[in-house]
């Protein structure tokens, strides 16, 4: 469920976030200024020449991270790296803050206005949160550390590019590297094996085949496809795999990043809303989605309602303990490219703060908490590492087909931005008008201008 939380404060942060607006960054102090490697403050970061890439020469220190791998598997697998993390450099110490992500967000948005900073500190990529805080050159630009440590080798460029801006905010995507991350997310399609059978159909291997199952489904007096939409953000795991059916991905992340360049008016996006309208007021979602919460959609798709369910890579463990090998997952079909895109992500990626006091350290300690080590790790911890995730995967379950349905994503199809990503006001703007869709409250073509008009308003501001 961790787009929820995303969805409600990265929306609701703007006041918040904006705080650090008011007062330029004052350079740190310790290992000569804002970056650790003599820069001062502005969100600069050091070349790769100027890095020290080995902790045992940094000297006697205490890094402060704050993080919200408060949860379970996510908590053991940070408490073990930092273990081993200074059982091999035994001259730094990890001082370790974690908390909730509402109480993180909002300690971030006021302690990055100062000069009382952590060193690493898990930050929302999302316009809101991470563009906020480059724009007000709180954060350091890793791009130099990347290339010290090897890390655009690494990871993919799907996956790096959700930690990207250009250094003034406007664009994402591309330009400077602010965070990295270590586990994934990816939305795709759960189904019920043993549905599927008794319908007489297979897993679709095309999104043709995947509306034909959808009819038969329907013929069959079967829901199709499960959906509790009552908060709204559902949908959006929903829209945006098949929004990939008919718009180019280009398209799709210009649109998700709230980058200028891209139109939600156009055919191809109206013909993505028309289909999602079809679904919704001819019963393939349920007979009212918009009136259940998601919270009581999954588990009672879990318990026999539904045959596919189409929603985050999150649920599976969840689903797996009530339907065991009956649950299955899959990557949607091939979109308009030809290749698979769906809407996915990364766990908060790991920053630096600007005014950290000891940067090359916490790259170090970034570096090593990233690893191809540290993957293996996370895995064993039940959480899905970013990379590695097919080499990994386990044996058999709904999360070997996670793993390697969002292995298959982010290095040979493309992971898609959340959508609302594209401007601090999308999530509820496009909550609210694919709900309208879905009920029949607006006619696609309608639903389009209002997408457009958020995203317009914000890329001609930018």
């Amino acid at each position: 469920m961790r787009r929820r939380t995303f969805l409600n404060t990265s929306a609701a942060l703007g006041g918040i976030s904006g705080i650090g607006l008011l007062a330029a960054c004052a350079p740190g102090s310790d290992q000569g200024g804002g970056n650790g490697n003599g820069n001062d403050g502005g969100g600069s970061g050091p070349s790769a020449g100027d890095i020290e890439t080995d902790p045992a020469a940094m000297g006697d220190l205490t890094l402060l991270m704050w993080d919200q791998e408060v949860r379970g598997a996510q908590n053991d697998a940070i408490e073990a790296l930092i273990q081993s993390f200074q059982d091999e450099y035994p001259n730094i110490t990890i001082e370790r803050v974690s908390q909730s992500f509402d109480d993180l967000q909002q300690q971030t948005g006021l302690a990055l206005s100062g000069n009382d900073v952590p060193d690493v500190l898990q930050v929302n990529n999302a316009r809101g949160d991470m563009g906020t805080f480059v724009e007000a050159g709180q954060l350091t630009d890793l791009t130099g550390y990347a290339e010290a440590y090897g890390w655009t080798d690494r990871f993919s460029e799907s996956v790096l590019g959700k930690m990207m801006y250009s250094p003034d905010g406007v664009t994402f995507g591309e330009g400077s590297l602010w965070g990295l991350p270590q586990t994934g997310e990816v939305c795709g399609i759960y189904y019920s094996a043993s549905k599927l059978e008794q319908l007489g159909v297979e897993p679709p291997t095309t999104w043709d085949e995947l509306f034909a199952l959808v009819q038969t489904a329907l013929d069959a007096d079967e829901l199709p496809i499960k959906l509790g939409n009552l908060e709204q953000w559902p949908a959006l795991h929903v829209f945006g795999p098949l929004q990939a059916n008919f718009v180019p991905s280009e398209e799709i992340i210009t649109l998700g990043m709230g980058n200028a360049g891209a139109e939600w008016t156009s055919d191809a996006n109206v013909e993505a809303l028309t289909k999602l309208a079809e679904w919704g007021t001819g019963g393939a979602l349920g007979d009212s989605p918009n009136g259940l919460a998601y919270d009581t959609a999954w588990p009672e798709f879990t318990e026999g309602s539904g045959v596919l369910l189409i929603g985050g890579s999150w649920l599976g463990p969840d689903m797996e303990g009530v339907m065991g090998e009956d649950l299955r997952f899959m990557a949607p079909p091939p979109g308009a490219d030809g290749k698979v895109a769906t809407t996915g992500g990364t766990g908060l990626p790991f920053a630096i703060p600007a005014n950290a006091k000891n940067a090359d350290a916490a790259a170090a300690f970034i570096d090593y908490i990233t690893s191809d080590t540290a993957m293996e790790l996370i895995a064993e911890n039940g959480g899905m590492p970013v990379n590695r995730t097919a080499e990994l995967a386990p044996d058999s379950g709904v999360n070997k087909d996670i793993y390697e349905a969002f292995d298959a994503v982010s290095t040979e199809g493309v992971l898609l931005p959340y959508l609302d990503y594209a401007t601090p006001s999308f999530a509820d703007t496009a909550g609210s008008t694919l709900q309208q869709v879905i009920g029949g409250q607006a006619e696609p073509a309608a639903a389009a201008e209002q997408l457009q008009t958020d995203y317009g308003d914000f890329t001609s501001e930018g």
